[in-house]
């Protein structure tokens, strides 16, 4: 969730929904307000504790909201539009949001990769 927030509010123009709809708060992290994982320690990952799943999906429902407010209003031209120059071809609106998909699908297999060793259904 957090990293699609983070992909997604910048081609929206927007915060991301973690800052902008008070999800800072509500999960009250042991970490940076923008924390997203990257460069933690096992220590400081092991620190996250959800209470309460419907924080975590809430969140993820917000989010998800956002990105199909955000795909509804993409015209053909808005997707070819070049957003990053630093990498060769230049990243595209479309390309982002294939990295999103991808980023995700990754994640969802790595959960599930964690699920099978735990031995859990």
């Amino acid at each position: 969730a957090r990293m699609e927030d983070a992909q997604i509010a910048p081609l929206a123009g927007t915060d991301e929904v973690w800052a902008r709809e008070g999800w800072v708060e509500r999960f009250g992290l042991p970490y940076r307000p923008r924390a997203m994982g990257y460069g933690q320690s096992a220590e400081e990952v092991a620190a996250f504790r959800l209470e309460d799943p419907k924080l975590l999906t809430g969140y993820y429902q917000a989010v998800h909201e956002a990105t199909i407010e955000l795909v509804d209003s993409l015209s053909e031209d808005d997707l070819a539009r070049v957003i990053d120059e630093r990498w060769d071809p230049p990243v595209t609106v479309a390309v982002r949001l294939v990295s999103v998909v991808d980023d995700a699908a990754q994640h969802i297999g790595q959960a599930a990769y964690v699920k099978g060793l735990l031995g859990l259904r």
